[in-house]
């Protein structure tokens, strides 16, 4: 029980610390912004902060939600991403355990998280994130030489069909971004998980979508990027289990 626990207290706060990462990301990245040596600071002053103003979480709550020099309101996206990004974290640790799988999803719904977010506002994928996903999926080849197809296959499985209709529908059925990042999660993920994440997201897209204009007068376009990532992170972590548990209804 103990070392559970102590692994889960090092990974909630590895995760918080790379989430306070990703609200760099999603904060620049749309304005092509350098998220390396830009050192960060306040939106409306422009003090820099310093280190123990950057401590994940704690410090938020510490300044009550307000720069430390100009008392401006700081965005509540900040500790919802990082908190966001431990819990994320800790399950895959609860349901993959201290595995190889464990390490790539990790990293893998932190470029989904942040994608997501700038995917919502922008409606675009910034490339970079689709890249990151594609190398953790050459990483899982490479564990998994045995099944080396399956990552194959899952690389075009859904991405092929997807780019079939950007063509004919010239780019309006489809984002090119989507049709990369399913190319990505495919290879990481396999074929089988793949159309199960796709499935997935395209449900619930459906749904939250057409709850969203009926009560917030939501715009007609989707933006496809968070609901595809909820599909693939469930279909990473459950996807397997699903799919035995529909092929036992026959």
């Amino acid at each position: 029980m103990f070392p559970t626990i102590l692994f889960s207290i090092i990974i909630f706060l590895y995760g918080i610390t790379i989430g306070s990462f990703l609200n760099v990301c999603i904060c620049r990245l749309p304005k092509k912004e350098n998220i390396v040596t830009t050192r960060s600071h306040c939106t409306s002053c422009g003090y820099q902060l310093k280190w123990y103003d950057l401590i994940p979480l704690f410090s938020w709550l510490a300044l009550g939600g307000r720069c430390r020099k100009c008392k401006s309101k700081i965005s509540v996206q900040y500790p919802i991403i990082e908190a966001l990004n431990g819990v994320l974290w800790l399950t895959i640790f609860f349901v993959c355990g201290i595995s190889i799988e464990t390490a790539l999803y990790c990293v893998m719904a932190s470029a989904l998280l942040a994608l997501s977010v700038i995917d919502f506002r922008t409606y675009e994928i910034p490339f970079g994130f689709n890249l990151m996903i594609a190398a953790l999926g050459l990483i899982r080849v490479l564990t998994d030489l045995s099944n080396w197809t399956e990552y194959v296959i899952g690389f075009f499985a859904v991405s092929a069909p997807l780019y079939l209709l950007y063509i004919i529908t010239k780019g309006r059925g489809i984002g090119g971004g989507d049709i990369k990042l399913m190319a990505a999660a495919g290879l990481l993920l396999g074929w089988k998980l793949a159309i199960i994440g796709f499935l997935l997201g395209c449900i619930l897209g459906s749904v939250i979508h057409v709850v969203r204009m009926r009560l917030s007068s939501a715009e007609h376009v989707l933006a496809m990027g968070p609901y595809l990532s909820a599909g693939i992170f469930i279909a990473a972590l459950w996807g397997d289990r699903m799919l035995a548990w529909y092929l036992s209804l026959y």
